[in-house]
């Protein structure tokens, strides 16, 4: 039971892949063949190392299918990777600290404005357009709407057609 449990805990070899390292113009490939005297080819031409790791200097960005062989077993990549001279690599926690800092700022500039308008909410500013108010001053009464006028005397007799009629 326990050498089984092992066995699944470990499990079937992964399928194993190229490991490509960029640094500046250089890129290093580390063929997944772990057996010596590895033949490494690009584009088709053979390459004199014999290393599991090959290095490229000054890379121009152009794609490249790239090959390692050993004896029986050959593994291939299509290599299409950007390069620059000057580059700065950042890692995943100054990445984190940039993007914290500026949602702190953010949310900093957010409660400010929030402070500082919160007193401003009541009052009423003058501008040019606007005349003062006073406080009783009291509205007229709203314009009746002519669809809806009531009757008058004068006028019953054009009404007297809206009678009600049983059905």
């Amino acid at each position: 039971p326990f050498i089984t449990l092992v066995s699944l805990l470990v499990g079937p070899p992964a399928n194993k892949e190229f490991l490509v390292e960029i640094s500046g113009t250089t890129v290093t490939i580390t063929c997944p063949l772990t057996e010596s005297n590895i033949v490494w080819e690009l584009t088709g031409t053979k390459q004199d190392s014999s290393e599991r790791k090959y290095v490229i200097e000054n890379y121009g960005s152009s794609p490249v299918n790239v090959s390692c062989s050993s004896s029986d077993k050959k593994h291939e990549m299509y290599l299409n990777a950007r390069v620059c001279a000057n580059c700065e690599e950042l890692d995943a926690l100054a990445v984190t600290g940039i993007i914290t800092a500026d949602l702190l700022i953010t949310f900093g500039v957010l409660i400010l404005v929030y402070y500082f308008s919160k007193d401003r909410k009541g009052k009423a500013s003058a501008s040019a357009g606007s005349r003062p108010r006073g406080q009783k001053m009291q509205r007229p009464p709203p314009v009746p709407n002519p669809d809806y006028e009531p009757i008058r005397k004068g006028q019953r007799e054009v009404y007297a057609g809206l009678e009600s009629r049983g059905f």
